[in-house]
């Protein structure tokens, strides 16, 4: 998102914790501005990918990445922010994304040994 509070600046944010663009900090941009940073995408890839869970879609919900309202993929949802919803599709996209750029030192997350799936 970008922060319209101050017209001389230009500053964008995280839509999932707030945290400021900055160098060191990796970002992906959604439609429309929406943008979510590498430590947000790193708990929402976990969650959704290894760990199997998520909020389930409800009526009424957007992914704000992209979208979309009511996709049927379970949801990851801002802990600090109620409502700031990305979907298990968009997480996986901007994982790929952020995971392929060699320019940006960023990996997708590990599983946990104990997730589902996870041999052991």
């Amino acid at each position: 998102m970008q922060d319209k509070s101050d017209p001389d600046a230009l500053v964008f944010r995280c839509d999932f914790c707030r945290s400021p663009w900055s160098e060191d900090l990796a970002m992906v941009e959604g439609h429309r501005g929406s943008i979510i940073c590498g430590r947000c995408l790193s708990v929402a890839y976990a969650e959704l990918v290894h760990l199997m869970s998520g909020r389930p879609a409800q009526p009424g919900d957007t992914c704000v990445l992209c979208l979309e309202e009511q996709r049927a993929d379970p949801h990851w949802e801002s802990p600090g922010y109620p409502g700031v919803l990305a979907c298990k599709r968009c997480v996986k996209q901007s994982a790929g994304v952020l995971h392929k750029d060699r320019d940006i030192a960023w990996s997708k997350p590990a599983a946990p040994e104990d997730a589902p799936g996870t041999p052991g």
